[in-house]
């Protein structure tokens, strides 16, 4: 069993890398930018199309605002990829908003920044995948009786791949991004071109009609700005994951910031030209699309109809119908990058866990790296988290999408508001007329930024507060308290251990009574003896248990032949406990000595394979953690390695090329 399983590790992860080799994970800007950029990249294929479902239902009328929501979020987007420069630039550790927040605003509200972004990371992960799938199901309608298990398996897929290690799921996930990028880049600017020469293209939806959501017709005043505004919040979409290169600039090359803030400006670049385009083309193309098909007038049998994305309906157009080179490609590489854009998570989620747990508001595992020096505990925390959404939303992205993006604009306001009181604390110091001047620009740049996504942060929690973003609140309230908690308990922990006179610690006990505990007599129990006498005690004494009085008076015949001159103590048990007598008798020891120090020996079995622990050690383990909650008592295994046990971690085989290597041969088995 356990040379099966770590092959099956070696076979998934690869070969483990020692700490030394840190330095060769670090990634060139080519790798970065997929790795880091593919969520905000790949948005820019729901983002759209999140814009258009809101509008749709007050009816076609209200599409004439698209262009100029589309806009206010392209503005939005610019204003925060030159904030995250500056926060790139000003705190190039890799803590990104959460450490801006903490080092200007406070404790408090840089683990409301943590919160956030975790429980972001987690909606990116869900949504991405499930919007990959939903292009899958575009191209191929007959797998839409898959949809959950198809997001589970690329869950999967991209826990394993990032196990692997950054570099290693760079390598695999450039490709993608780069050719989704190029593909939609492609389509966007051969749709404007044909509009331009006079043959714009046409959605195969532009036939058909939108009837209004009966509590959506008419409106006018208060309830047409709140339309306005839940459209304009659904398309802020296109930003999530700017913040993940802020939190990531410790693994780029040297240097570091300036790598980190070059690609966050090429990505910016790239995410606004993909956005717009998408946007203009669906308003050339006349694409439809409803929250509801059967809200589509003239569609035939609309119950059974499964709605092509927006990006499925502009490649049809564009390239020639459902059926061209272009369509596949295009449904393909958007698929496949929205599947790869939950790794923007899987990068920024382990990393921020690592900071956390550094900083002791996390547990400690989630800081130590795997055998392949990525952060595997956080990995594994956020598959499973993200996969049990999935799962309980059916893979849905309508009912994941109310859960989003309102952690990312809560760490952007924190963040661009921290970045300010940065500026402003530098200014106080500077002499030099250039950095003054400089730092004057970044705190206007800052400030706008954080004016511009407070405003946006409560249209978001406005609008989708009751749509179901209140859960993700709780979630952030929740793991807000757990991360102060779990610090109050490091905090307290390393305050009691704390050392005050070390001379005073050292200090000998009075007496060390030793307590054997005995079942049988075999040689189990024999070489826990000979260890306990090994330590020299002020006491020694074997005790055992009468569950059974004749079993408890044939122990006592046996000790006696066998001439063993340590005293057998037998504790009565009536209830046929082993537990509660056991700790009894220790309890008293120590009340009749406080200072003396009980060690507790208990000898226990070693086997060879995993069903046979059901067959042993029951009861050691049992009195083993109860004893451990006793003040002043020691407890020791002593093993005795039972024949399954004597091979279990010798190689099976020899490995290849041993004989060359001059690798020893392993003595047979026996």
């Amino acid at each position: 069993m356990f040379h099966v399983t770590a092959f099956l590790k070696r076979l998934v992860l690869g070969p483990a890398l020692r700490s030394e080799e840190l330095g060769q994970t670090l990634l060139p800007k080519r790798l970065a930018l997929p790795i880091f950029a593919s969520d905000p990249l790949s948005s820019v294929a729901y983002a759209t199309q999140e814009i258009l479902l809101v509008l749709t239902l007050g009816g076609l009328a209200y599409l004439h605002f698209a262009p100029w929501i589309a806009a206010a979020v392209v503005f939005l987007m610019v204003v925060v990829v030159l904030s995250y420069r500056q926060v790139v630039h000003a705190y190039p550790s890799g803590g990104g908003s959460y450490e801006v927040a903490s080092a200007n605003l406070g404790p408090s509200a840089g683990l409301v920044v943590a919160a956030a972004l975790l429980v972001d990371y987690v909606m990116t992960v869900a949504v991405s995948v499930a919007s990959g799938v939903d292009n899958v199901i575009s191209a191929v309608p007959a797998l839409a009786g898959y949809r959950v298990p198809m997001a589970l398996v690329f869950v999967g897929l991209l826990t394993a791949a990032n196990l692997r290690g950054v570099r290693e799921s760079g390598r695999a996930f450039a490709a993608p991004t780069y050719l989704f990028v190029a593909g939609v880049l492609l389509m966007c600017g051969t749709g404007l071109l044909r509009w331009v020469l006079g043959d714009p293209p046409v959605a195969a939806t532009a036939r058909y009609g939108i009837e209004p959501d009966p509590a959506e017709a008419d409106l006018a005043g208060l309830a047409l700005v709140m339309l306005v505004l839940r459209a304009f919040s659904s398309g802020c979409t296109a930003l999530t994951g700017v913040e993940a290169i802020s939190n990531g600039v410790p693994a780029f090359r040297k240097p570091k910031p300036r790598n980190a803030a070059a690609t966050l400006a090429v990505m910016g670049l790239i995410a606004v030209a993909m956005f717009a385009g998408v946007t203009a083309l669906a308003i050339v193309a006349d694409v439809r699309v409803a929250d509801d098909a059967c809200r589509l007038t003239g569609l035939p049998d609309c119950g059974n109809h499964t709605q092509r994305t927006v990006i499925a309906q502009l490649a049809a157009a564009v390239f020639g119908g459902e059926s061209s080179f272009g369509f596949f490609y295009v449904q393909a590489a958007t698929a496949l990058v929205l599947v790869l854009a939950a790794n923007t998570a899987f990068n920024g989620f382990p990393l921020l866990a690592s900071i956390l747990a550094q900083h002791r508001y996390l547990p400690r595992q989630l800081h130590n790296r795997g055998d392949r020096l990525a952060f595997s505990n956080g990995i594994l925390a956020l598959a499973v988290v993200a996969g049990a959404l999935l799962w309980a939303y059916e893979a849905n992205v309508t009912s994941l999408i109310h859960l989003y993006i309102l952690g990312v604009f809560t760490s952007f306001t924190l963040c661009q508001s921290g970045m300010v009181r940065h500026w402003t604390r530098e200014l106080r110091t500077e002499a030099d007329p250039v950095l003054r001047r400089r730092h004057r620009t970044s705190r206007i740049v800052n400030g706008t930024g954080a004016a511009i996504t407070a405003l946006v942060l409560v249209i978001v929690l406005v609008t989708k507060f009751t749509e179901g973003a209140w859960l993700a609140v709780l979630a952030a309230a929740v793991l807000w308290a757990a991360m102060r908690g779990i610090r109050r308990h490091y905090d307290a922990t390393s305050a009691e251990l704390a050392v005050a006179d070390p001379r005073r610690e050292l200090a000998p006990p009075s007496r060390v009574v030793t307590v054997v505990l005995v079942s049988q007599l075999h040689k189990a129990t024999l070489r826990a003896l000979a260890y306990a006498r090994a330590t020299r005690p002020h006491r020694l004494e074997a005790v055992t248990v009468a569950v059974d009085r004749e079993a408890a008076r044939e122990l006592r015949r046996e000790w006696e032949e066998a001439g063993i001159d340590v005293p057998l103590k037998i504790l009565d048990s009536p209830y046929r406990e082993i537990t509660k007598p056991a700790l009894a008798y220790v309890r008293s020891i120590r009340r009749e000595s406080p200072r003396d120090v009980v060690a507790v020996f208990i000898p226990e079995y070693v086997v060879g394979h995993w069903w046979e622990n059901l067959l042993h050690n029951q009861s050691a383990l049992w009195l083993k953690s109860r004893l451990l909650f006793t003040p002043g008592v020691m407890v020791t295994s002593v093993p005795w390695q039972l024949r399954s046990a004597a091979h279990a971690d010798r190689p099976a085989a020899r490995a290849p090329g041993a004989v060359r290597r001059g690798e020893p041969v392993p003595p047979p088995r026996r």
